[in-house]
């Protein structure tokens, strides 16, 4: 069986560049750089060890990005607290220590520590004192400088729900609106990359190359069966969907009912996850969207005059999201 985490997008930033900003005691050999050339294995993507000292630190990344100009930064963890301060760049943090002095309080990260990859430099162990706590306070204190409605569009914040060292996303979504749960602990693994990362840099891959896709709209009701649990295949359908297309869930409207909508918003976190934020609409008149397709249970079919083509989950021709997706492959993007 293929090995889904071996899989490559050639397509997604070809050709352009991405800069990775490691986490504490980690380096420029981290798994995520590993990962991200073998997926995108038309990007270029640089890395470079982080000096221990956080004034140094910050000094280099800031110069490594005016340099190096990468089309996207990607920062993890302390990472992501740095990359949030490289101003004017398309950037991803994932779980930032935006608190990063607190952090290193809270979890014994003050005394001996060893670096968990190989360093350019070969060292192998480094010490952090309380002076140069001190000094990462001083440099955290620098985040959200710029909020503006420039680096709003820009910036995308990415939280684990299961993350027990950093709790950072009430005080990011103070500053930014593109905040978004996955499902997933503090340190990147395949799986998180994939499916929650993967379709944050193609929307910003799109938005770059002012790509348009041809929209999907999935009634919910073509996600979950009679008794609201996944249909079989629904979610493996959706992730393979998202990469040639535009996809949007479209859910009766809960008539200003903040509790139904959060609870259909916390379904789709489950069930799609990442794809599913600000890719909800709710509407109790679907025929008024404008889209390519649509797909809806036979049992919702009846009264919908939708302009493009509609696609009647359950019928003869699409018994399974299998044959629906059997279709899709046909069109071939199309």
């Amino acid at each position: 069986m293929e090995n889904q985490y071996q899989k490559q997008f050639p397509d997604l930033m070809a050709g352009k560049k991405i800069m990775y900003v490691h986490g504490f005691a980690s380096s420029a050999c981290s798994g995520t750089v590993g990962r991200m050339r073998t997926m995108l294995p038309s990007a270029t993507v640089i890395a470079e060890d982080i000096p221990i000292d956080p004034h140094e630190g910050l000094a280099m990344l800031r110069e490594m990005a005016e340099r190096e100009q990468p089309d996207l930064i990607v920062g993890t963890s302390m990472g992501g607290m740095y990359t949030e301060q490289l101003h004017g760049f398309d950037r991803i943090v994932i779980n930032p220590a935006l608190r990063i002095a607190d952090t290193m309080g809270a979890h014994g990260m003050i005394g001996k520590q060893t670096f968990l990859n190989p360093r350019k430099d070969g060292a192998q162990e480094f010490i952090v004192t309380k002076a140069m706590v001190k000094e990462y306070r001083a440099v955290q204190e620098q985040c959200f400088a710029d909020t503006s409605e420039e680096e709003q569009r820009r910036v995308w914040g990415l939280f684990g729900d299961e993350d027990p060292l950093v709790h950072t996303y009430p005080l990011f979504s103070e500053h930014y609106r593109q905040a978004i749960w996955f499902h997933g602990e503090h340190r990147m693994n395949d799986d998180v990359f994939l499916n929650s990362v993967i379709p944050v840099i193609r929307w910003i891959d799109d938005r770059q190359n002012k790509k348009e896709r041809q929209v999907i709209f999935v009634d919910i009701d073509a996600l979950r069966d009679r008794q609201g649990n996944q249909q079989p295949s629904a979610r493996k359908a959706f992730r393979q969907l998202i990469e040639t297309y535009s996809l949007f869930i479209v859910a009766p409207s809960p008539n200003y009912d903040a509790e139904q909508c959060a609870d259909v918003q916390s379904w789709l976190k489950d069930i799609i996850g990442v794809p599913a934020y600000d890719h909800i609409i709710f509407t109790n008149q679907p025929q008024l969207l404008l889209g390519d397709f649509m797909i809806i249970p036979t049992r919702g079919e009846q009264g919908v005059a939708f302009m493009g083509t509609v696609i009647p989950l359950g019928s003869d021709t699409f018994k399974t999201w299998d044959e629906i997706m059997e279709y899709f492959s046909r069109l071939n993007g199309k």
